[in-house]
């Protein structure tokens, strides 16, 4: 499980599917309101209590974002609502959830270096993989890569082969694509290893 602070009143947790496995729960679990489901929550508010200071004091809006073979990522946000109208609710600790979950079909992965990228780009390439999409935001580097971008291999093949270079994104693509740039819209694979690995051919 990964933490962090976005703002003063929202937070950013990475959940990989290790992290559910571990506490005996599916991504399939996340879609209803079980009690794991709550003691889930409340473990990873106590988390970010003790690494971030950000104490869930009131009504909180919780967004969960599901990403395919890599995670979850779940923006906690505080409400802005007088405290004293809900006083005697959360005298007990108790938190109110509102919670909006997606879906996404996307494989996203950041990378600390555009020679991390290349790299990879090279390695994507023998396998037959010249899609997806490059980003760039905060001085890190993103690809997106579509269904059909890797509908001839094995996803889990591509999944490890990204894990070698860059880490399964914790920003939403919506993010990425609003405040970054777009680098390459098509085929950013066969456009950066043409470009900077096979200059000669």
């Amino acid at each position: 499980m990964r933490l962090e602070r976005l703002a003063m009143d929202k937070i950013k947790i990475f959940l990989t599917f290790d992290d559910l496995k571990e506490r005996g729960m599916t991504k399939e679990d996340l879609w209803y309101d079980g009690p794991k489901v709550h003691e889930l929550f409340r473990e990873m508010m106590v988390e970010a209590k003790d690494e971030l200071g950000f104490k869930a004091d009131g009504p909180i809006a919780v967004e969960v974002f599901s990403l395919p073979a890599q995670g979850m990522v779940i923006i906690v946000t505080k409400g802005n609502i007088d405290a004293d109208e809900y006083e005697d609710d959360y005298d007990d600790g108790y938190i109110e959830l509102q919670v909006t979950l997606d879906e996404s079909d996307d494989i996203f992965y950041e990378f600390a270096s555009f020679e991390d990228v290349i790299q990879l780009a090279g390695r994507l390439y023998s396998y037959g993989i010249y899609g997806g999409t490059l980003l760039s935001y905060q001085d890190r580097f993103f690809l997106k890569f579509e269904e059909y971008d890797i509908d001839i291999v094995d996803e889990e093949a591509v999944i490890a082969l990204l894990s070698e270079y860059g880490n399964p994104a914790t920003l939403t693509t919506h993010r990425v694509h609003e405040y970054g740039k777009i680098l390459m819209e098509l085929e950013a694979v066969y456009r950066i290893y043409h470009t900077f690995m096979n200059r000669t051919k």
